[in-house]
């Protein structure tokens, strides 16, 4: 019997995992192989599910980290889906907020032994955010750079922005950190898929387990809203808001628009089905009430 392959994707909020998950999806279609993907979301609410076509199979593990409170849900999970569905291929996204390898060590289980062959861990990095991560959290600095310690390949994000003496000093700490992955410049995680199939994982991994203070809030739009009074609630949102992701309608538009906002920058893409109005915020020690009622003064506000 051939193993299911398993490719694990780790990399902090923000750092084009999503975008990643896509690019290989759409190689698997042209293969014709069948793929299933596996998505933990911190949150009651996914958004990244929506970037997965109907014909891959999908599971959600929400409300919690893969390697933390939901580790059970995940061996069950994985265990419908190898008797029921029967995928060659199984991608896990994780949570930006998850340790690769207590990830790792959440699928290596007796139970699977036989049946999964863990192909490794690839690890996007925000290119930018690297850079000033000294801005970040003790524990979310010590997290970062774990997930580039245990990785078997790391693609660097955002590379256009970064000079050619910043993009050097990037490999050579990266290398510093981890000298047997193989490290990729790239925007948009553009990489030869080629080179990802050709994984072995390292199973001689080291966690240490880092306790995160990062939460979750979703709130739900029941109505458009103006797009200078979200622009205005963006700029005076804390430092400590590392993500959001969502669904929102402005006033002029009769199509919602898929947002996105990492570290301060914010990205909006229409779409052509209404979707919910979710959106799904990601922080550390904020406080969430502040954040509810400044939406709610948004959805107020008439044009």
């Amino acid at each position: 019997m051939n193993k299911v392959e398993v490719y694990i994707l780790s990399g902090f909020l923000g750092s084009g995992k999503t975008t990643l998950l896509k690019r290989l999806l759409e190689d698997e279609r042209s293969r014709g192989r069948k793929a299933a993907v596996l998505m933990n979301e911190l949150g009651q609410v996914s958004i990244d599910s929506d970037a997965v076509e109907e014909d891959v199979l999908l599971k959600e593990l929400l409300g919690g980290c893969i390697c933390c409170s939901i580790q059970d849900e995940l061996e069950a999970q994985l265990q419908g889906l190898l008797m029921k569905d029967q995928p060659e291929v199984i991608y896990i996204e994780t949570t930006g907020a998850a340790h690769p390898v207590e990830v790792l060590d959440s699928i290596l289980s007796p139970l699977f032994a036989d049946q999964l062959s863990i192909k490794g861990i690839i690890t996007t990095v925000d290119g930018t955010r690297w850079k000033d991560r000294k801005a970040l959290s003790p524990q979310l600095q010590q997290l970062i750079l774990e997930q580039v310690r245990n990785a078997d390949f790391i693609l660097i994000n955002k590379i256009d922005e970064l000079k050619e003496n910043e993009q050097a000093q990037l490999i050579f700490e990266m290398q510093g950190l981890n000298s047997t992955a193989q490290c990729l410049l790239t925007q948009y995680s553009k990489v030869p898929i080629e080179q990802l199939r050709k994984l072995s994982v390292n199973l001689e991994k080291e966690s240490s387990h880092i306790h995160l203070n990062l939460s979750t809030f979703v709130y739900q739009f029941h109505k458009p809203i103006s797009d200078t009074g979200f622009e205005e609630f963006l700029k005076k949102l804390p430092d400590t808001i590392y993500r959001i992701k969502g669904y929102l309608k402005f006033h002029y538009s009769q199509q919602p628009f898929l947002f996105q906002y990492a570290y301060g920058m914010p990205f909006y893409m229409k779409e052509y089905m209404n979707m919910r109005l979710n959106l799904v915020f990601i922080g550390e020690k904020v406080n969430w009430d502040v954040i509810k009622k400044q939406l709610a003064s948004l959805e107020n506000v008439t044009e």
